[in-house]
């Protein structure tokens, strides 16, 4: 059975509600640092997911230095975030490399007033029990963090960020620009009002690709209704791109011609975009383009549906099931949401 949203916002069952209330009594109370380390490591879309929280931060802390544990994947993004006064990477070696323990040891021990985990993983779990000094705060979820997060059942990823920078004294209800991921372009223009489609995902996850002749199927009611399509992915998308231009001929190719401030400006001004669960969908979503993600069974809505003024999914077991023609009646309800 589809399960479509008509707005961006999972709603919390009970307890979540209420831990979310407590928790923003206790975001009222000044959390005084110098030293911040934020741990994120990935992947795109939770990066995204993760703006408003890394603004609010900021916000709470105008005078801190804070810095930003994260993957050499995402070191280009990071640094251009205006957040942050450093970024330090991870190469999140295997625990038998000592030497990369050593140098993960000095960075956890470089003085440190908090450590806000966001990531919140096994490996960081580690970190805390084995390399930062106790005197340091640790808030997260790793068993004897001196600050734990509540219960985040039900509790959709942007929305579980927010609460652990506001326990850490930053401002849960900040809205960040993102005026600093701006293309600068004349590509945007070029296709303003288009609908956008991202058939690519990850490789490592086939089953949450929609089939190209869905997408294909789709691009041509679009193209039938006078709207231009265009199709955005990198390298690795290739394949899906070609199949969905072989099932709908007058699609535009801009496959591997984007980085991601490019992106951003072709999101900002598009008609509608229409994606897997994949970082680019959750970028359009947070521009506030109408944008529609398409889930299977690997994804939890709860968890990681996208945020945005006009985003919404359609999910099934299977991420095939879901027909055309019910992408396109979703497409038109956020389209005039």
């Amino acid at each position: 059975m589809l399960v479509p949203r008509h707005d961006n916002r999972v709603c919390l069952p009970p307890p979540c509600r209420v831990a979310w209330r407590l928790y923003r009594r206790q975001c009222e109370t000044s959390v005084a640092a110098t030293r911040i380390l934020v741990i994120k490591h990935g992947a795109l879309g939770d990066m995204v997911q993760g703006f408003d929280a890394f603004a609010g931060l900021r916000a709470g802390h105008m005078n801190a230095h804070i810095a930003l544990l994260t993957t050499s994947a995402f070191a280009g993004l990071a640094s251009a975030m205006p957040w942050f006064d450093e970024v330090i990477i991870d190469h999140r070696a295997s625990a038998v490399n000592l030497s990369q323990l050593w140098r993960m040891r000095k960075v956890l021990q470089a003085g440190w007033d908090m450590v806000v985990d966001l990531q919140c993983s096994r490996r960081t779990a580690r970190y805390h029990q084995a390399l930062v000094p106790s005197t340091c705060r640790w808030f997260g979820t790793a068993p004897g963090a001196s600050d734990p997060y509540p219960d985040f059942t039900g509790v959709n990823n942007a929305d579980r960020m927010k609460i652990g920078i506001g326990m850490a004294g930053g401002d849960p209800d900040l809205v960040a620009g993102l005026e600093w991921l701006d293309g600068g372009t004349g590509m945007a223009a070029a296709f303003e009002a288009a609908t956008i489609l991202i058939p690519g995902c990850s490789a490592a996850k086939p089953s949450k690709r929609w089939p190209a002749a869905h997408f294909g199927a789709l691009a041509q009611a679009e193209m039938d209704a006078g709207r231009q399509i265009v199709l955005v992915g990198t390298a690795a998308d290739r394949a899906a791109a070609h199949a969905v231009m072989h099932a709908a001929p007058g699609c535009v190719d801009l496959v591997e011609q984007t980085g991601l401030p490019d992106l951003a400006a072709l999101f900002r001004g598009a008609g509608a975009v229409v994606g897997n669960d994949t970082g680019p969908t959750f970028l359009a979503a947070r521009t506030g383009a109408p944008t529609l993600m398409l889930m299977g069974a690997d994804t939890d809505p709860t968890m990681s549906a996208p945020v945005g003024a006009r985003s919404g999914w359609l999910r099934q077991d299977s991420v095939s099931t879901i027909t055309a023609e019910a992408a396109l009646a979703r497409l038109d309800e956020l389209r005039s949401g």
